[in-house]
């Protein structure tokens, strides 16, 4: 077995060692997710933390360890009617984000369950974790159809595998624990509630604190075994530590006055739901067992907020997660009641640990030196310098700011957004699995069955019935069980929906500059967004103005990248119109050679004006020829009409003419809109393209 980085041997990174004790101290906290930067250490600290865990009584022989005090009584390895307890070891489990669905649930033998009725299942590892920790690394990036089971398990305390009336249930309480990089995507709301709490980590920007982790981690890879010797007295007093909070836990009292401020704090912050004050309780609770004392009190609640809110507490993806501390402060301050008196000798562990007060800010007994190893992750500058355009007709440009490029006009903020309609590719997709367009995949309605090539893995019942009924008689069936063969067993086709990669191209040149329009259209762009956001699809921005395009953001799953993009989007310039298609389109071959099964999406947001850019020749001509570019390889399209004023040349329409697409106005893209329905891009194929004339 390899040797692990020791917990005690982290550098820095209080919160992150401290969430992951007050787990350790008390499971019921509910996991914790650690959010960061990539290059953290995140892992590293996630996965030592099993090495402290204290060992685990277990049914001897029993696959799903069960606990021989109070075994499952639907064990499908039981009923333990004698009980021989063993000790291990506390695992560990990681769920690899490609995982199958078998692997995490566990595989249940079809054909052995209708042809012999015996139920043979090998267990997943929701199993494997039961009593454990279960690390998912990039939780962010796992697929839906496995949080959806995660988040059974987690509500339940047990897993389920059904297949075609055949089931099986065993326990699966575990301690989720997760690791994300936000520039990857957002958590959906209903498992990233059901982390107990949540950490920020980033890398020290202090040259002292980032020798030391260098120095620390060449000292492990060089020896490991001899590095986790020197750090064996702060580990195994660390491990006593948890030990003995654990058993003072249940000793202690969280007063009325307390819990009182639990809940205006959770109220202040206007939470959902109940979870978050249960969280907090407990949180606090093991928080005043960490620090050995019997009694909770307001400094314990204030950092069981601080852990356990800033997650909850978010509107939309776009909200940072984060608490206002000095609102904190006021709240805790309004209902605070009579303080307990502090144990002069604290009825716990008497020793802090190494370098703690035993307190919560100890961050485990390890005093503060760092944040871990750190990558340079900065944004290369914007080219801001553009020509000036021309606004459109009925249009006030805005001025320009004084020290700003020629022409350049400062970024407006977006306007608010608003639910939009379906946008979906046209066809029959493959790709991963989302809520956006149709497509083959392993869950959804059955539309038909085939004969498996691997495993299988979603039986088709009847189809497989009415492939063996035909040689029961040649099989020599007496009995009433039906003789089923692998030759007759038929795998179920599904159909449900896929996510696209939705790639905006927007027009940031002068007529679009007016501050009224570049606002209502970044407020159109935001809220198609926050629409990808919800239906799991990658996210692209290209702009163009002045002379040329540029790709404002590659392909990501994080569509807060892509707002906070849109919003320092400056404008201003002349109209390179086809240098954004071309642009959009170079970004889609690359895309189309790193993920083939993903479909695209083009939105392109413009008035449908062009005015020139690097390149000679009529405007419009270019853009015409560039836009047929994106017919001819079939890109879906959808071209967003941000013209107004009194007089409009219907350029955006012809583009889409040319696009092969649909055009739909500002108006037309919310969901609520009176002014008629947006024309599906189905329909795109059979739209007659037409000459696109200069206007």
């Amino acid at each position: 077995m390899s040797t692990r980085y020791p917990f005690t041997a982290v550098v820095g990174m209080d919160d992150l060692r401290l969430a992951l004790l007050l787990n350790a101290v008390s499971p019921a906290v509910g996991g914790v997710l650690v959010r960061g930067e990539k290059g953290t250490a995140k892992s590293t600290a996630v996965r030592a933390l099993a090495e402290l865990l204290p060992e685990v009584p277990v049914v001897a022989g029993c696959r799903f360890s069960c606990d021989p005090g109070a075994p499952d009584a639907a064990c499908p390895d039981g009923p333990h009617e004698v009980l021989g307890a063993d000790a291990r070891p506390a695992r560990m489990v990681e769920l690899p984000v490609g995982a199958s669905e078998d692997r995490l649930v566990g595989a249940l033998d079809i054909e052995k369950a209708l042809a012999d009725g015996v139920k043979a299942f090998e267990p997943g590892l929701l199993a494997d974790a039961h009593r454990g920790i279960l690390y998912v690394d990039e939780v962010n990036l796992l697929h839906d159809h496995l949080i959806d089971l995660l988040l059974d398990a987690a509500a339940m305390g047990s897993s389920y595998v059904e297949r075609e009336g055949v089931s099986v249930r065993h326990a699966a309480r575990f301690l989720l624990v997760g690791t994300m990089n936000p520039e990857e995507g957002e958590l959906r709301p209903q498992l990233l509630d059901r982390f107990g709490l949540t950490v920020e980590v980033a890398a020290s920007r202090v040259p002292e604190q980032r020798v030391e982790v260098v120095r620390r981690r060449l000292a492990f890879e060089d020896d490991p075994a001899a590095f986790a010797a020197r750090w064996a007295g702060e580990e195994a007093a660390l491990r006593e530590r948890i030990v003995a909070a654990r058993e003072l836990l249940s000793r202690v009292t969280l007063g009325d006055a307390v819990l009182l401020q639990i809940a205006a704090t959770c109220a202040a912050f206007e939470v959902d739901g109940m979870r978050a004050d249960i969280v907090m309780a407990r949180t606090a609770t093991a928080l005043a067992a960490w620090a050995g004392r019997t009694e909770v009190t307001s400094e314990d609640v204030r950092q069981a907020a601080l852990l356990a809110l800033p997650h909850r507490r978010r509107r939309s993806p776009f909200d940072a997660p984060g608490l206002d501390e000095d609102k904190l402060d006021e709240t805790l301050e309004q209902f605070k009641g009579e303080e307990p008196d502090e144990d002069p000798e604290p009825d716990g562990p008497g020793d802090p640990g190494p370098g703690g007060d035993g307190g919560p800010d100890g961050g485990g007994g390890v005093p503060p030196q760092g944040d871990g190893p750190a990558a340079e992750n900065a944004p290369a500058p914007e080219d801001v310098s553009a020509p000036e355009d021309v606004p459109a007709p009925g249009e006030s440009p805005a001025p320009a700011p004084q020290g700003s490029g020629a022409g350049e006009r400062a970024a407006v903020g977006a306007a608010e957004p608003f639910r939009t309609r379906m946008l979906s590719v046209p066809g029959l997709g493959e790709g991963a699995a989302g809520r956006r367009s149709r497509a083959r995949t392993e869950h959804g309605r059955t539309t038909g069955s085939v004969r498996p090539r691997g495993a299988l893995t979603k039986l088709h019942l009847s189809a497989t019935v009415r492939a063996a009924a035909p040689h029961q008689k040649a099989r020599g069936r007496t009995g009433p069980g039906l003789v089923v063969r692998r030759d007759d067993l038929r795998q179920a086709t599904r159909e449900g929906r896929e996510g696209n990669l939705v790639l905006f191209a927007v027009d940031a040149s002068g007529s679009m500059a007016a501050r009224q329009r570049m606002s209502a259209v970044k407020g159109a762009v935001l809220s198609l967004l926050l629409d990808a956001y919800q239906r799991r699809d990658k996210v692209g921005l290209v702009t163009f103005r002045g002379r040329d395009a540029e790709v404002a953001l590659p392909p990501t799953s994080s569509v807060d990248a892509a707002a906070a993009r849109l919003e320092q989007l400056p404008t201003g310039g002349r109209t390179p119109l086809s240098a954004g298609l071309l642009k959009a389109h170079d970004v889609l071959r690359v895309e189309r050679l790193r993920d083939p099964s993903r479909r695209p999406l083009l939105v392109v947001v413009t008035d449908g004006r062009a005015t020139g850019g690097r390149t000679g020749g009529d405007p419009l001509a270019l853009a015409a020829r560039a836009a047929r570019l994106h017919a001819a390889e079939g890109t879906a399209s959808v071209v967003v009409d941000c013209e107004t004023g009194p007089v409009r040349l219907g350029l955006a329409a012809q583009l889409a003419r040319e696009l092969g697409g649909s055009a739909v106005t500002l108006d037309e893209l919310r969901a609520d809109s009176i002014a008629g329905l947006v024309r599906d891009v189905q329909a795109a194929g059979h739209t007659t393209q037409t000459t696109w004339r200069a206007a």
